[in-house]
């Protein structure tokens, strides 16, 4: 892999070398040697980046055509033509075999996954209503562009695009190794070797690209020998989207969504996101925005006056107001989260229990479930034990 990235053109820094990650199914970038701040310490030409607008140039009429179906199969699904034709790339690259000139990067990905793309009903049975339901998304997004796929339009051989193994797989590598560009014009692309990259909540590259469409990997701050190289995939203060898309839990994560789903009404309508609503993984401590969720559903409920003075007091931050109805209501909006957290805390628990029953040669996936279900249940188990102190 490495030897081909260089003869294609990839620069990299002294010391950077290519290793397996510790489970051994995976790869990231480790350098031996000081990086300074500002540094490029991998070069990648634009002549060996997979990019979705080329695709479409590839391709032509017979790729427009099955994006045609796949954007009237559902809302929303035009904004990820972009991966959908990375897939489609990665499909026509993998029928040339070793004539592809992709071959030894498509021969190092990993051939097994573990996000919500990979799972069963049954493992979407062991998770919580927020995982499961982002994990789910994930799965039905890959249906319909499988189904597009399977139309006929695009030139694919009938023996590809009907195993499943084999369709899962490109869909599975165009969506966790892509990187998105909003400019000259918004495209997803995948560049070899940078895509080896894994994450951290404390990233220390980042990864660029030039108007020639060239990628750097760019240090942030001085990095030491010994220190793999990371960027940041997504949101750290909330693991689930991580693990739904990708399939895997962080070590260093610090803060989770606190599983609220059932106030999403609530959280739209305070302006709230669930990156706002999380518990801290090592204590169990509560954002303010969590305690105004449940207050407003509880005013809601029962004295839509003070609902709409409360809500009025959020959206314009009179924190005074706010705090006045807090004090008011503690007791009410202290027993409500009681209840919303003892609840998850037992579902965890039926829900694990449920996955260890699972055999592992047929769920390969148990063990990543069980860990995001322990996270949650350490949590929460702290969150609840701050809140009995509470009264």
């Amino acid at each position: 892999m490495e030897q081909w990235a260089m003869q294609y053109g990839m620069q990299k820094a002294n010391g950077i070398e290519l290793h397996y990650t510790n489970n051994g199914q995976d790869w990231q970038l480790v350098t031996t040697s000081p990086i300074p701040a500002g540094s490029c310490a991998i070069f990648i030409p634009s002549t060996m980046i997979l990019s979705s607008n080329d695709v479409v140039e590839e391709f032509g009429g017979s790729l427009e055509a099955a994006e045609n179906v796949l954007v009237q199969m559902e809302q929303g699904l035009e904004a990820r033509l972009p991966l959908f034709r990375l897939m489609v790339k990665i499909l026509a690259e993998y029928e040339k075999g070793e004539e592809s000139e992709f071959y030894y990067w498509l021969n190092s990905v990993p051939r097994q996954f573990f996000n919500g793309v990979a799972m069963t009903d049954a493992c979407f049975e062991c998770l919580p209503p927020y995982a499961a339901m982002l994990s789910r998304n994930e799965r039905n997004a890959y249906s319909r562009f499988v189904n597009a796929i399977r139309q006929g339009y695009v030139p694919l051989d009938e023996d590809t695009i009907n195993d499943d193994r084999i369709v899962k797989w490109a869909y599975n590598v165009a969506l966790t190794r892509f990187h998105e560009v909003w400019q000259p014009t918004r495209q997803k692309l995948i560049a070899p070797m940078a895509d080896m990259l894994n994450h951290s909540s404390e990233p220390n590259v980042e990864i660029m690209f030039d108007g020639e469409g060239n990628c750097m990997v760019n240090a942030i701050y001085d990095i030491q020998p010994g220190y793999p190289l990371t960027i940041s995939l997504g949101d750290p203060t909330n693991p689930t989207p991580l693990f739904a898309k990708y399939g895997f839990l962080y070590d260093d994560c610090k803060t989770i969504f606190c599983k609220a789903i059932h106030l999403e009404p609530q959280i739209q309508e305070l302006g709230y996101g669930f990156k706002d609503l999380l518990f801290q993984t090592e204590s169990g401590e509560i954002t303010p925005q969590v305690w105004d969720i449940f207050l407003y559903e509880m005013l809601q409920n029962n004295d839509p006056g003070s609902a709409e003075q409360f809500f009025v007091a959020c959206k314009s931050n009179d924190e005074a107001t706010k705090q006045q109805y807090h004090d008011h209501y503690f007791q009410y909006t202290l027993d409500a989260l009681k209840n919303h957290v003892y609840s998850i805390l037992q579902d965890v628990d039926s829900l694990t229990m449920k996955a260890q029953s699972y055999d592992l040669e047929t769920h390969p996936r148990v063990p990543i479930i069980v860990a995001h279900n322990n996270v949650v249940r350490d949590t929460f188990t702290m969150t609840a034990s701050l809140l009995e102190q509470m009264g």
